[in-house]
């Protein structure tokens, strides 16, 4: 590897950790990095996930605030995202790489969808609520854990764009703020990365870059910093708007490498 190449990936996991933290998807910046750098698919897929989990990590501590007691829901949320990345991680290990590769816009888009329509649904809910002729919303919980089992999946997988359809399921699902609804997308992104991860290192080493590895987690480190500052700070709409563009991005891009 050379001096540049290594700078090339280091910050691409600078940016891939900011966008990450803010968002998602910053596996759209790592990833066909090291496509371009001459690395095989899997090879980049499984030592971009290893070194992202570092970014996670400095993310998740960057939004602790709008984390507090938010304990209840992580511990409901949670084991689905660890589940799912164990899954997904497998999936990745034995499918071939085009299995994923019809669904995986549709369920970007359905985040999209959903991140759009999240605030309006939940203000129709809550004024049904009020006028008291709302309907049961007792399925929002279980949809919700089985939406991030199945986010969880995909991350393990592939991971980009995991981000997007976590915030699209949970702004249609759940009535906290959108800060505080990416603090958690923060937690459980990290725990499929750092599961999936975790299986890698396992079940498939020798198909881990250390060096990637190293690199991607030194620039993430420091970019999870850096999307909480930012992202922190970002008004709703805004960070809405981020979300459509970084998902609209991330599904142009699937579907190019495709």
């Amino acid at each position: 590897m050379s001096l540049l190449e290594a700078l090339g990936i280091l910050l691409a996991g600078l940016g891939a950790g900011t966008i990450n933290t803010i968002v998602g998807s910053g596996t759209l910046i790592t990833f066909p990095t090291l496509l371009f750098l001459g690395y095989p698919p899997v090879v980049a897929n499984v030592s971009n996930t290893v070194g992202l989990v570092a970014g996670g990590i400095t993310g998740v501590h960057g939004y602790r605030d709008e984390l507090r007691g938010s304990g209840p829901t992580l511990r409901r949320l949670a084991p689905a995202s660890l589940l799912g990345g164990v899954i997904g991680a497998v999936l990745l290990l034995v499918l071939p790489p085009e299995a994923f590769t019809a669904i995986v816009p549709v369920l970007i888009g359905l985040g999209l969808v959903l991140v759009v329509l999240g605030p309006k649904l939940n203000r129709r809910a809550a004024l049904r609520r009020e006028q008291g002729i709302a309907p049961s919303v007792a399925w929002h919980g279980p949809a919700l854990v089985a939406g991030t089992l199945v986010a969880g999946i995909y991350g393990g997988y592939f991971g980009a764009a995991q981000g997007v359809i976590l915030m699209g399921l949970m702004s249609a699902l759940s009535s906290e703020p959108i800060q505080r609804l990416n603090g958690y997308k923060n937690v459980l992104a990290t725990i499929v990365n750092a599961v999936a991860a975790v299986t890698f290192i396992l079940v498939a080493r020798d198909d881990v870059d250390w060096l990637v590895a190293l690199l991607i987690g030194i620039g993430a480190l420091a970019g999870g910093f850096v999307g909480s500052k930012i992202g922190r700070r970002l008004p709703p709409v805004v960070l809405r708007g981020v979300i459509i563009v970084v998902g609209l991005v991330g599904i142009a891009k699937i579907v190019w490498f495709s």
